[in-house]
């Protein structure tokens, strides 16, 4: 933060809290006591009223505050919760001026909105669940090449299960990232694939910026699944009594859902049969797949290896 940012936000954090110590400060702005007093100095000779007691701190010149921005309660509430989101989603460095955004909106919020504002807060919460943690310098590196339009070399994990990993080193341009159920993904054109890729974040084991510029497409669709080689059609029934909690957790592959006589019928594109298997398990004797037989083959395996090891497992109890 530059100074100027700087002393602006401590005139926030001074109409936003009547009374505050150097120490304080100095925490609140990771500057030293020091900085804290040179910078309240500076205020003083610019014109903004400071007082100074000792024992106290510093405060305002009551009724002076900075032309205030009007927020209804909704809006303030909006924005606050926004900062929360940020807040648990992104890097230190988002995070910081999340932060730093959430102090300045509620400095210049009245007493009386602010107090209703917490309330609300308070009754309200965003969980993260099963987060799945991507190195925030990553995320970082990620963002600037976005922003300056280079090309990245990732060491990538295709991953189908424990055992069943492929490493590739590739060469992508990054357009985008997306943040879908607690995981990040990183849209970019790959020139091993020679098309577009979704790569998660948390399976890049490596990441080098290159030397090497691109040209962003002018239109992109950052969900678009047609041009991914999901070649495989995948169609599953599934019974009547779970047709709300699919509907609910559908799988990032699904191209469609019908009401069908016998429960849902939903229509899936893969790459390969694995892509949608974990989902497929998951639902157990609920769903039933129509298509193709080698996904249905890849199931009865999987069916018959449960059966099998529940099996040794009452083998082995005394």
């Amino acid at each position: 933060m530059n100074r100027t940012d700087r002393l602006l936000a401590i005139i926030l954090q001074l109409q936003a809290k009547r009374w505050q110590r150097a120490e304080d400060l100095a925490a609140t702005f990771e500057i030293s006591k020091r900085t804290v007093y040179r910078d309240m100095q500076a205020l003083a000779e610019s014109g903004v009223p400071v007082v100074s007691v000792p024992g106290q701190g510093y405060s305002l010149v009551e009724g002076y505050f900075l032309p205030p921005l009007s927020f209804s309660p909704d809006e303030a509430i909006l924005l606050l919760l926004g900062g929360d989101v940020m807040t648990q989603n992104f890097d230190a460095q988002y995070r910081a001026a999340a932060q730093s955004a959430t102090r300045k909106i509620e400095a210049v919020l009245s007493e009386q909105l602010r107090a209703e504002v917490q309330d609300l807060k308070a009754s309200m919460r965003f969980m993260r669940l099963n987060a799945k943690p991507a190195t925030p310098e990553l995320l970082q590196q990620i963002r600037r090449a976005i922003l300056q339009r280079h090309r990245l070399s990732i060491d990538y994990e295709t991953r189908y299960t424990d055992t069943d990993v492929t490493r590739t080193t590739r060469e992508v341009d990054p357009y985008a990232l997306i943040h879908i159920d607690q995981i990040w993904y990183l849209v970019a054109y790959c020139h091993l694939r020679k098309d577009m890729r979704h790569f998660r974040v948390d399976r890049i084991d490596a990441l080098q910026v290159l030397n090497v510029t691109f040209e962003r497409p002018a239109e992109l669709n950052l969900l678009s699944n047609e041009s991914d080689e999901r070649e495989l059609f995948v169609r599953v029934l599934f019974s009547h009594h779970i047709k709300r909690r699919v509907r609910e957790e559908p799988s990032f592959y699904v191209i469609s859902m019908e009401d069908h006589p016998d429960g849902l019928l939903v229509t899936l594109t893969v790459r390969h049969e694995r892509d949608v298997l974990q989902w497929l398990l998951g639902w157990g004797a609920n769903m039933r797949v129509l298509e193709p037989e080698s996904l249905k083959s890849l199931i009865i395996d999987h069916a018959e290896a449960i059966l099998q090891n529940h099996r040794i497992a009452e083998s082995l109890l005394p």
